[in-house]
């Protein structure tokens, strides 16, 4: 097989497991060297992953008509996973091929220099917008449209500036603290942004300037700048897990790979990290580029820790610094000034009560370069 003139058959074959050896070996070395071909590929791979999970919903929706008919007619059904979702969820389900095509398009990210991971199987998951290629004409529609939009709400305008890299974040107290992954921050090892917004999920934005951070950690805590600022009623309602949860446990997480919240599930499958790293775990958790900085949560509403990369396509691994590193940075450099809440409030309730309470505290992270 030709690696050089069918890609697209590369690609099929590649996620089906059936392509030889030899042309792995030629893959992996033109993926590692070559940024045009990879993200071409890297491309056509997300399409052909989207087209199948729209395959799985499609079988999916047909296997509970099936089901709702069978007890309609009084017959016994299998037994099945119920997973009940409000109708947020569904919205997010709806548009999760599409995530899935937008997020295969941009370019993955070169990684920090302070972490040593090669970027072929070890890469950061912020979101370069730059890299979503759209007309002059239709950028300045969009930037229209949405201050005429934040005009009639009566709500914070974003900068004038374009918005450069998008990841997530979350507060960590609730007067306008809140972390991310440092590399969202500071991209490539590099501070040079213009300024750094959140957006809520309400739609708002609001400046914020950098705390403190630690490049070989990717952790950065920072402070939104508006005077009185509240993330939500109350304190915070999950706390930060002081030691390593263990392998198997379930988690889930929110992000921002789009403009909508998007909730992902999955589980621990390694205790340490990448190449053995002790201040991270190994998940099998659904994530991609604009979700670096996402929380991960456990069943009993404790912060586990922080996603921050995904490894090879081959692997399909995703990787989260720990909430106890945050917790050291925390604690040695903003003591006296700022305190992690104590109190977990969402231990006993329904996943939907959960996300609808971590909703208020999980925002889109931009940074803004002219």
């Amino acid at each position: 097989m030709s690696i050089n003139n069918n890609i697209w058959e590369v690609a099929e074959a590649y996620l089906s497991g059936a392509l030889p050896e030899a042309d792995v070996v030629e893959l992996k070395n033109r993926l590692a060297t070559e940024t045009t071909f990879a993200n071409e590929f890297y491309e056509i791979t997300g399409l052909i992953r989207s087209f199948e999970e729209s395959g799985k919903q499609k079988r999916f929706r047909a296997m509970l008509r099936d089901i709702q008919a069978q007890q309609e007619a009084g017959k016994p059904a299998k037994t099945a996973l119920r997973i009940p979702l409000s109708r947020n969820f569904w919205r997010t389900a709806a548009v999760a091929a599409g995530v899935a095509v937008l997020t295969s398009a941009v370019t993955y990210s070169i990684l920090n220099p302070s972490i040593r991971k090669h970027d072929s199987q070890y890469n950061t998951i912020s979101r370069e917008v730059g890299a979503i290629k759209k007309g002059l004409a239709q950028q300045q529609a969009e930037q229209d449209k949405l201050k005429e939009i934040v005009s009639k709400n009566n709500k914070p305008a974003p900068p004038p500036s374009d918005v450069k890299y998008t990841g997530t974040g979350f507060a960590i107290t609730n007067d306008g603290y809140f972390v991310t992954a440092d590399h969202v921050i500071h991209h490539n090892g590099k501070g040079d942004f213009d300024s750094v917004y959140i957006q809520t999920h309400d739609g708002q934005y609001f400046k914020a300037h950098v705390v403190t951070f630690s490049a070989d950690a990717d952790i950065a805590v920072l402070k939104v700048d508006k005077k009185n600022f509240h993330f939500g009623k109350g304190d915070l309602p999950y706390t930060f897990a002081k030691d390593k949860a263990a392998l198997g446990d379930d988690i889930f997480t929110l992000g921002y790979p789009k403009d909508d919240i998007v909730y992902s599930k999955g589980y621990i499958s390694s205790k340490n990290g990448f190449d053995g790293d002790n201040e991270q775990y190994t998940l099998e958790l659904p994530a991609g580029h604009g979700q670096s900085g996402s929380p991960v949560i456990d069943n009993k509403g404790n912060l586990l820790g922080i996603l921050t990369a995904i490894g090879s396509q081959s692997e399909a691994n995703t990787y989260a610094v720990t909430s106890r590193t945050l917790i050291d940075l925390v604690h040695k450099q903003t003591a006296s000034t700022l305190h992690l809440p104590k109190a977990n409030k969402l231990g006993g309730l329904s996943r939907e009560q959960q996300i609808e309470k971590m909703e208020n505290y999980t925002l889109s992270v931009k940074v803004y370069k002219k």
